[in-house]
């Protein structure tokens, strides 16, 4: 097993997620199989009750796990799926060494960080390396490791040393490390003074960088790349300059115009694993789809206009993974793709009252937009908006796509506005709404006490009804009987309810199993309008995306005819 760690210094946010994946997919090109484990040093179990305002968003894996939002990245660019263990947090390794002091484990010992808690991480690295991510059941061949945050922060210091250990474990010629820093343009100058101190910082803790990957605003001119060479103790040539660009897909293209490849083979030897001709192959295939897919997006005039109405605007990563999706479907459909944000309190008349110019100019983004999205959240708070901007896009035959609260937020205004229940509602926004007016309840197996991985999580299975043959969703995902997609909600639609809604075109085309939760909506005689229990943009990839956002960008587009009349059948990803 080869490992490649991924550090960064200086600050924090600086690209490290997308530095990891975009070095893993290159190692793909190579035929090689790869999978990736993110360090996130704080005490929280997982990311499940953090608030997506101050995190970010909370991405879901098959198995339920809930997790920083890089493993989305590392999914989405390598194809893989993985698991709750590929996300190390200070608590998980903290409860495991407690639980297994409770037991005994340690009797006769003081349990201390070093060795028991840096054990425990390495261990923890080693065991989860080996557990294959695709479909071949294969062990990968290396394993990319994210330390998240800064190095040289307390909360830090046990990963730290235990990767300073690691690498001796598992022994030098196994282990490279790319420490990402940034180099600041200040009066037209770039400042090599932070990166220097980043380097020094990370010399003094054990860990010596094989490659220096400089974030900077332009790109670096050769004496800056001289200067950290000769103050770093490095080569020139394992100075990676990364300059901002237009998309986070190109960045795999300047790693490997900047001789990534080269270096970690020579460093690694990955010559020596004998990769098969197959695998040759497919990675080739990988490089020049990239390629292609990357020159497209450049290439590409004609735009589409996507509102996204939702209650985290203030933080676009809050909903990183369907910006993303939508990346991927607007590529796919040839569109540069222009995300307009709409905060949903915005659209609220009481909006109008405390900040008229907000107001008006949140529902002019609404009106003048191809499409509108009403992604997840949770609480009452600007739901009113979302419904009123979901009345829009019905009324007006606007796209329109509902993910999980947005789903059910589409529920209950055509309950409002259609089915003649003026007080429709959701038992999250009122809890003791009248039994008439419950389109939308608590999920009766949820427990309400306590909040930390109690949610309906992972993947689930959704089957397409038999009368829905001709709908536009099952269309897109191929025409197949079932589909699977992660789920994470604590709300349902009520069932009692659904065959008045049915009986006025708003059709439940999917269902779990059992036939009684609604999993997917699409309203007949409308251009498109969908709505999905599940979050789709989970499973979309960078050549591969989510249905239902593809279905979006289409319909935005005006050409969802002609994305209809493609092989869309899902092909299991092997590789």
């Amino acid at each position: 097993m080869k490992y490649v760690c991924v550090s960064g210094g200086v600050i924090s946010g600086i690209g490290k997620g997308v530095l990891a994946s975009s070095t893993g997919m290159l190692l793909k090109t190579l035929g090689l199989r790869v999978t990736s484990i993110k360090i996130d040093p704080y005490l929280n179990i997982d990311a499940g009750t953090m608030s997506p305002l101050e995190h970010g968003e909370c991405y879901v894996l098959n198995d339920g796990g809930e997790v920083d939002l890089d493993l989305g990245n590392y999914e989405r660019y390598l194809g893989i799926s993985l698991s709750r263990q590929n996300n190390i947090t200070t608590g998980k390794i903290y409860s495991n060494v407690i639980q297994r002091e409770r037991k005994g484990d340690y009797l006769g010992k003081t349990v201390q960080v070093v060795p028991h808690i840096t054990d425990t991480i390495q261990n923890w690295i080693e065991r989860v390396a080996k557990i294959p991510v695709d479909n071949s059941g294969i062990e990968p061949d290396v394993c990319i490791i994210e330390l998240g945050g800064t190095v040289g922060d307390i909360e830090s210091a046990p990963f730290v040393e235990a990767l300073r250990q690691f690498q001796f474990r598992v022994g030098r010629e196994n282990f490279a490390l790319i420490h990402v820093s940034l180099v600041p343009v200040v009066n037209g100058e770039q400042k090599t003074k932070p990166t220097q101190a980043a380097i020094r910082e990370l010399r003094s803790l054990g860990l010596y960088p094989d490659m220096i990957a400089c974030r900077c605003k332009s790109k670096l001119v050769s004496h800056t790349i001289s200067k950290i060479s000769m103050f770093c103790h490095v080569g020139p040539e394992q100075v990676l300059a990364v300059h901002t660009v237009s998309s986070t897909y190109h960045v795999p293209l300047i790693l490997k115009d900047e001789k990534l490849l080269e270096f970690l083979n020579s460093r690694l030897h990955f010559d020596d694993l004998n990769i098969p001709p197959e695998m040759a192959s497919k990675g080739e295939k990988l490089l020049d789809d990239w390629t292609r897919l990357t020159n497209q997006e450049d290439r590409s005039f004609d735009k589409v206009k996507i509102a996204i109405v939702g209650k985290y605007t203030n933080l676009h990563d809050s909903y990183l993974s369907v910006i993303k999706s939508l990346e991927h479907s607007a590529m796919r459909c040839a569109r540069k793709l222009q995300i307009v944000w709409v905060e949903s309190t915005d659209l609220e008349p009481a909006a109008e009252l405390k900040n008229k110019a907000n107001f008006h100019k949140a529902w002019q983004a609404v009106c003048t937009a191809d499409g509108i999205l009403v992604p997840g959240g949770f609480g009452h708070r600007g739901t009113e908006g979302m419904i009123a901007a979901t009345k829009w896009a019905r009324e007006n035959g606007v796209p329109f796509l509902g993910v999980c609260l947005g789903l059910q937020i589409a529920v209950i205004e055509f309950a409002r506005s259609v089915l003649g229940k003026p007080h429709a509602t959701s038992t999250e926004f009122k809890e003791d709404a009248e039994e008439a007016d419950q389109a939308v309840i608590y999920m009766p197996e949820i427990s309400k006490e306590t909040m930390g991985g109690t949610m309906r999580l992972g993947s689930r299975k959704t089957m397409f009804q038999p009368e829905s043959e001709n709908s536009i969703i099952r269309r897109l995902y191929g025409d197949v009987e079932s589909i699977n997609e992660r789920h994470r909600h604590r709300y349902e639609v009520n069932p009692i309810m659904a065959e008045e809604f049915e009986a006025k075109g708003f059709k439940f085309v999917g269902r779990d199993e059992a036939g009684e939760r609604m999993e997917v909506f699409e309203l007949e005689d409308h251009p498109f309008f969908v709505g999905t229990q599940f979050h789709p943009e989970y499973l979309s990839k960078v050549l591969d995306p989510s249905r239902p956002f593809l279905g979006l960008v289409a319909a935005s587009s005006g050409i969802l005819d002609e994305i209809l009349k493609q092989d869309l059948v899902t092909k299991d990803i092997d590789f």
